[in-house]
């Protein structure tokens, strides 16, 4: 009991903060504390031996004017998800993340599978979109199932696994190749989808024999490299750079609004102020977005990296 609330004082200490949201995970002493040190202004405890750090430790990257949030997480351990070594709090910070960083050293590159398997029994599922199938509850006729495509699933485990969540009149959609877990995930609806990449730390005790392009390898001590991972993390992040400017008046270029991909004009509108929403009339958009500098568009209209952007409400 003890434990378990000393997690959730720990967790609670830490809020999610700036653009977005990174998790740095590792096995304890694969240089997870230096390299969060080389990545923020923040410190975190070093030391060359298991469990330095103890608790979350906040930091704040900045890139290309986006404010960064790292979590430098105490060293998952195998068992994390059935809670030894405060396992469960780890994967809960894990959860509200938008990437994780595996840090393994060149010696032991493949450690991030163990650290992936334990989330994977949490419900945190990496480097995956969520299944493209559709349940529509039925108030009766029974299960019907339309395939859009050929899939591994047989009509017979599907019943089955429907009959396990009690549903007996449904529509099901399956628009993609799936199997029996994705179709659990679905109907669970608690499953966390993050991109995750690894990261190959202290290089400069031991070059990797090969290496593997979707892999990072840094050297946090002695800075190696660092530049390059905060690209890949933003890149990764898929974050946007929105300029406002106000009717009339000049853009401010220096202090851009900071997006997730696919965004619209209505959530420039919302993260402004609820009556930019309410008193909306047209927005005008200069940038890769239109057609022709200053074009009219409403709400829905998707904005691109480096927009600018003018919202014209009702008087």
């Amino acid at each position: 009991e003890r434990k378990s609330s000393k997690g959730s004082q720990r967790e609670s200490r830490v809020k999610k903060q700036g653009d977005a949201t990174v998790a740095l995970i590792g096995g304890p002493s694969v240089g997870k504390s230096t390299l969060f040190n080389a990545l923020t202004n923040a410190n975190s405890e070093v030391g060359d031996y298991d469990f330095t750090t103890l608790e979350a430790i906040p930091g704040m990257m900045e890139y290309n004017k986006a404010k960064i949030q790292i979590l430098d997480l105490p060293g998952i351990i195998e068992g994390a998800s059935s809670g030894r070594g405060g396992g469960r709090e780890i994967i809960s910070m894990v959860r509200v993340s938008d990437l994780i960083l595996f840090v393994v050293e060149p010696w032991d590159i493949e450690k991030w599978k163990l650290w992936e398997k334990e989330l994977h029994e949490c419900g945190i599922r990496v480097n995956r979109s969520p299944p493209d199938i559709k349940i529509r509850k039925l108030e009766h006729g029974g299960i019907k199932i339309q395939r859009r495509v050929k899939t591994k699933l047989s009509d017979d485990e599907i019943m089955a696994v429907l009959r396990e969540f009690r549903i007996h009149n449904a529509e099901v959609s399956l628009n993609e190749d799936c199997e029996v877990e994705d179709l659990i995930d679905v109907l669970a609806g608690n499953r966390k989808y993050v991109r995750a990449l690894v990261v190959v730390n202290k290089i400069d005790l031991q070059e990797p024999e090969e290496r593997n392009e979707d892999y990072i390898y840094v050297s946090a001590k002695e800075k190696r490299n660092i530049e390059e991972l905060k690209k890949r993390i933003y890149d990764a992040l898929e974050l946007i750079r929105v300029y406002l400017k106000p009717a009339g008046g000049k853009a401010d270029m220096n202090s851009p609004m900071i997006l997730k991909k696919g965004s619209t004009v209505e959530d420039v509108a919302e993260r402004l102020h609820r009556d930019f929403v309410e008193k909306f009339r047209y927005a005008m958009v200069w940038g890769s977005s239109v057609k022709y500098p200053g074009q009219r568009v409403g709400k829905n209209h998707v904005l691109h990296d480096g927009d600018i952007v003018t919202i014209v409400t009702e008087k």
